[in-house]
């Protein structure tokens, strides 16, 4: 096996990137406090061809030292806006028409492997907190909630690990 080379990979220019299609999901983070796990959104983000990324209350947004080590230049080719409250956030995609859930272990949710995304909805994903989670004022705003089944002894990811692994899921089934 040989390695591919950066230009052989065909990576789209910022300008290409913005002008694709995207996947029709909005990351949402809900007082997400460490910069570094930000920018791994906004990397993943980018590999997945997110619509965008909300940041909510204290997550920081670009331009951010802290994102930039993680992100990779990824914070300026994956469109983003903020918003002082996850409330008011989720309350502008629900007037837009998204199905908004929250990516969380609480009574009802969805596991993940079950879940089915439907073609033409557009969906709002809520990622929170790295100790808190998110938060019972946005969870009470979501129309469900999807987890992702663990074994071990912890039942807890880091959050940009479990956005790698919903978000791959959602363009498994939703690429577009």
């Amino acid at each position: 096996m040989r390695k591919i080379t950066n230009e052989e990979l065909h990576r789209p220019t910022a300008e290409e990137f913005a002008a694709m299609a995207k996947m029709p999901v909005t990351v949402v983070l809900d007082n997400v406090r460490s910069a570094q796990n930000t920018g791994s959104f906004f990397r993943t983000c980018d590999a997945f061809a997110v619509e965008r990324i909300a940041l909510c209350g204290i997550t920081a947004t670009p331009p951010d030292r802290e994102i930039r080590k993680t992100a990779l230049g990824a914070e300026m080719s994956v469109a983003w806006s903020r918003y002082e409250s996850t409330a008011d956030c989720i309350s502008e995609l629900r007037r837009d028409g998204y199905r908004i859930l929250a990516v969380e272990q609480v009574e009802g949710a969805e596991m993940l492997g079950e879940f089915r995304p439907q073609e033409g909805e557009r969906y709002a994903l809520i990622f929170g907190n790295e100790v808190e989670g998110v938060g019972q004022q946005a969870v009470d705003m979501c129309d469900g909630a999807i987890e992702i089944p663990q074994l071990g002894t912890k039942h807890s990811l880091n959050v940009s690990v479990a956005a790698g692994i919903v978000l791959w899921e959602m363009f498994r089934r939703l690429r577009p």
